[in-house]
């Protein structure tokens, strides 16, 4: 059996511009232009398993359910944690993660949120330009 840190790990590299690294000692961050989308714990034993962030709405629904908490010192920003992975279907984590993604994105300066959705530039051809004489 994979733990859900194997498939929330894919899933979010699937996902535009992710980044991730290891931060607090054992957490796994997941961002978006260096702002934190998805959280999850490396120690199989913490008591908080996965942290995204969500809309007003979404939170105060998801709080209500038996297994998810207002994520630790980031509820005030409309984050939740859950404590029970099984608290919602695979599927439903996914896409409750992927909004989080897209809220961090929408979230981003204007300027950097163009830079991300622009197509990659084409390399330029290690060839030498001929000099213009003068």
């Amino acid at each position: 059996m994979t733990s859900h840190i194997d498939w929330v790990r894919a899933f979010c590299l699937t996902l535009p511009h992710t980044t991730e690294d290891v931060q607090w000692g054992n957490d796994l961050l997941f961002r978006i232009a260096n702002k934190i989308y998805c959280v999850t714990c490396l120690e199989p034993a913490a008591p908080v398993k996965l942290c995204f962030k969500c809309t007003p709405e979404k939170f105060a629904e998801l709080v209500e359910m038996e297994g998810i908490i207002p994520a630790p010192y980031m509820a005030r920003n409309h984050w939740v944690a859950l404590v029970e992975m099984n608290a919602l279907r695979q599927a439903e984590i996914k896409e409750l993660v992927r909004n989080s993604h897209q809220l961090v994105l929408q979230k981003l300066p204007k300027k950097q949120q163009v830079e991300l959705n622009k197509p990659p530039s084409k390399a330029r051809s290690s060839k030498p330009r001929a000099r213009r004489k003068t």
